[in-house]
């Protein structure tokens, strides 16, 4: 069938030719005989190309079928319609049913299947580029494949590992961790001054790539949880959900090979389905989630066997740690992952629990979209801030900073003759430092976002520890001002060598990789540096046998 159709087109070109060459041709049959040689290469391609044209088409995501439900129910708001749920979609996916008065867990993890590659066609080359290309004998040198998004492991130390049971694997983790080698080379991937100890989170984040698996509870057919937010000052924990629930590599489907178990919590869903506007009661949230952990630890074993420290959650709204404080189990022993870190409070343990970043995201498609800044010598302003004032600390920083200096611009939300001129972004890429203080709470999406803008930050929140300082050392590439001495402000600025500034935007630039949501996840980024720091925790409860 090829070859007849080939040989059919070279009939039809030598007519073509012959007519064209002798005038007696009009439009109309070049129009028709062009046609027949368009349809004609449509054929030959596909019968000549290795994939069908009916493959190119990338394919829709697919959730596996669930397994058991439960019969258990907890009611919820009916203010929550199905038009508010459909708003909140960010990605289009199959049609999701507004939430019932009823939430309902199985066993199943959604998995979404690679896409078809498409292979590139190739564009005939010129009449010239052919004559050309018939005395070149050089092979052409084929590219070599992308590195896979994992390290391959030896065969032998895989299947020890799988020959262990969680708690052995997790005890052998820390033994090798405990006695990590010194690093005798640079890793082009870490840049060393960043981190505490750059060894030891070497070794800890291998073992988490060799060992970790996670299970992921699952809402049934009516998700209420599993609906991830990725816009926002809230996005983190969406984006961990979204990527958690992606990931091949940690995630199992058997709960006995489990050495975490991650509870869905999305604060900001909650809030959308309960809360009532204007109440300020957040009790119908935790007696929700309350009676989320009790059925957990009724329908399964996994909660009961260490009461819920093998469970962790993420959560960025400021309600967060408040919407735990109804289970006791839920609220002292999981881990939690909070953006309202705040230590003074007694519910966020330092040590147990996990600082998360706030990271603003403005364009869920494109999360790296304005990421990156000006040299030194484009940054004229010293230091610069702009915000609602709520809080106690704001209020403070524009008494003592407000028009007082030139280069120090220090407002409050910021005027509209102002933006004009200069945007919030511009506004962090023009300046050396950029205030972050708290407001309600402890955090503020302002540090993560100067690291994207590559401005030195100056933390000023009392009893907050920066995100993923378990590992990385915020002194190295930020500034922390103590709420007292905000009076000092520009004396404490002034005060650091223009050599010491010089080396923490240096340092800012190389820890921004740290704290980026990719939408394919890469290692050292910040869905793997925030499961680092869960994996951590579960490793500090491990009790190593003197034998």
């Amino acid at each position: 069938m090829k070859n007849l159709l080939e040989s059919l087109a070279v009939i039809l070109m030598k007519e073509f030719f012959r007519l064209f060459a002798g005038h007696k041709i009009g439009w109309k049959k070049i129009f028709f005989i062009g046609a027949i040689m368009t349809a004609v290469c449509v054929m030959l391609q596909m019968f000549i190309l290795a994939d069908p044209l009916d493959l190119w088409f990338l394919s829709l995501p697919v959730e596996m079928p669930s397994d058991k439900l439960l019969n258990n129910s907890l009611r919820l708001n009916k203010t929550s319609t199905e038009a508010k749920i459909k708003r909140s979609q960010i990605f289009p996916r199959a049609p999701i049913v507004s939430p019932q008065p009823s939430i309902e867990l199985n066993l199943s993890v959604a998995i979404q299947p690679a896409a078809l590659s498409v292979p590139p066609q190739r564009k005939s080359p010129s009449r010239r580029r052919r004559k050309n290309a018939r005395g070149d004998n050089i092979a052409k040198v084929t590219p070599p494949p992308p590195p896979p998004p994992y390290p391959k492991v030896p065969h032998r130390l895989q299947k020890f590992i799988w020959s262990l049971t969680p708690n052995e694997a997790l005890v052998y983790a820390k033994k090798e961790i405990e006695y990590a080698p010194a690093l005798t080379e640079d890793d082009p991937d870490l840049y060393a001054p960043i981190f505490r100890n750059v060894s030891v989170f070497k070794r800890s984040y291998e073992l988490m790539e060799l060992i970790l698996k996670v299970y992921i509870y699952r809402d049934g057919e009516r998700p209420i949880f599993h609906r991830p937010h990725l816009r926002g000052i809230y996005a983190s924990e969406g984006w961990f959900m979204k990527l958690m629930e992606e990931n091949r590599q940690f995630v199992t489907r058997d709960p006995e090979k489990a050495h975490l178990f991650y509870l869905p919590y999305s604060m900001r869903q909650l809030a959308m389905s309960l809360y009532v506007p204007n109440s300020h009661n957040l009790k119908p949230l935790s007696v929700f989630l309350r009676e989320y952990a009790n059925i957990i630890a009724s329908k399964y074993p996994f909660w009961n066997r260490t009461h819920g420290s093998d469970h962790f959650l993420v959560a960025c709204h400021d309600w967060g740690p408040y919407t735990l404080t109804a289970h006791e189990e839920l609220t002292k022993n999981t881990i939690k992952a909070l953006c309202n870190a705040d230590t003074s409070e007694g519910i966020f343990v330092a040590g147990k629990d996990v600082s998360l970043p706030e990271t603003t995201i403005r364009t869920p498609r494109k999360p790296l979209r304005n990421v990156g800044g000006l040299r030194v010598s484009q940054r004229p302003l010293l230091a610069f801030f702009a915000g609602n004032m709520h809080g106690r600390v704001r209020p403070t920083l524009l008494k003592y900073w407000r028009d007082k200096h030139d280069d120090m611009k220090i407002y409050g939300p910021l005027p509209l003759r102002v933006s004009r001129k200069m945007s919030y972004i511009q506004h962090m890429k023009s300046s050396k430092f950029c205030i972050c203080p708290m407001g309600y709470e402890v955090n503020s999406p302002r540090i993560i976002e100067s690291l994207y803008y590559e401005c030195v930050p100056v933390i000023i929140a009392d009893n907050f520890p920066p995100p993923l300082s378990d590992v990385i050392d915020w002194s190295t590439f930020s500034v922390i001002v103590a709420e007292k001495d905000i009076p000092k402000l520009r004396e404490i600025l002034m005060a650091i060598p223009m050599r010491r500034y010089l080396t923490m935007q240096i340092n800012v630039k190389m820890v921004q990789k740290h704290f980026l949501w990719n939408p394919r996840p890469i290692r050292y980024d910040l869905f793997h540096m925030i499961l680092h720091s869960i994996w951590i925790s579960r490793l500090s409860q491990i009790q190593i046998p003197e034998s």
